[in-house]
């Protein structure tokens, strides 16, 4: 390891520590990666110069699109609960369709809470625009969060395999959801996902690749480590490309 490379890389585990200790809230980055006032910012997956450096440094073809593309602003729901229904409401459904059953939810729920989600009849859920079996899933964590047997809160401090073990067990959430949450919500930032077919695809872009393996793919992922999340962004944007 170069000098430069050891700079960044003292740099990033600050940065790490800080936002694992809680130091670093979510807010919007900024072109010069820097942070905005976290009581003006919008809720966006945090990250600065220390990943960006980082992640030139260990792969230069990701490095040149990072360049390329610029900051990515991509907003979060840092309340788990909120976020875990919200996934459920977007599966397998447009963006335009999941916006307006969110909206109805919302109208009918008041509040996307668990008392308001246990408290609303599973029509009443149904009747927002899904499938009574998505309503069921929908209504059954709010029960269950509600009586005490799922804490969201003592979750959240947990590892990412604990979480995907514990939220991929209930019905209607797969290993991907649960992947997402964490990027999306926990703001976890070492997440590449396997079960993501656009990273994969954004993988096969960036490379040039017409096939890619699961070894392959445990390669690149390593290399991003431990700013996985944000390599994420970019492949997710390169997948179009």
């Amino acid at each position: 390891m170069n000098n430069k490379e050891m700079t960044v890389s003292t740099r990033l585990n600050q940065r790490i520590g800080s936002i694992n200790s809680g130091q670093i809230m979510t807010a919007a980055p900024t072109t010069d990666g820097n942070r905005q006032d976290e009581k003006t910012a919008c809720n966006y997956f945090s990250y600065g110069q220390a990943e960006i450096e980082y992640l030139r440094c260990c792969d230069r073809k990701l490095g040149k699109a990072i360049d390329n593309i610029g900051i990515i602003e991509r907003q979060v729901t840092p309340d788990l609960f909120t976020a875990l229904v919200k996934c459920i409401v977007e599966q397998q459904i447009s963006r335009k369709a999941a916006e307006t059953v969110w909206s109805r939810l919302c109208e009918k729920c008041l509040e996307i809470t668990p008392r308001g989600i246990a408290d609303t009849d599973v029509s009443d859920i149904q009747k927002c625009g899904l499938s009574m079996r998505k309503a069921g899933y929908i209504k059954g964590i709010g029960q269950a969060t509600a009586r005490g047997e799922l804490n969201f809160s003592e979750l959240s401090e947990k590892s990412n395999d604990e979480i995907i073990k514990a939220l991929s067990s209930l019905p209607g959430i797969g290993v991907w959801t649960v992947e997402m949450l964490l990027i999306f919500s926990l703001c976890r930032p070492d997440v590449v996902s396997w079960g993501d077919l656009a990273i994969r695809r954004g993988m096969m872009n960036l490379y040039g690749l017409k096939e890619l393996t699961k070894k392959q793919f445990d390669r690149y992922r390593k290399k991003y480590s431990p700013c996985g999340s944000v390599a994420s962004l970019y492949l997710w944007a390169l997948s179009v490309k």
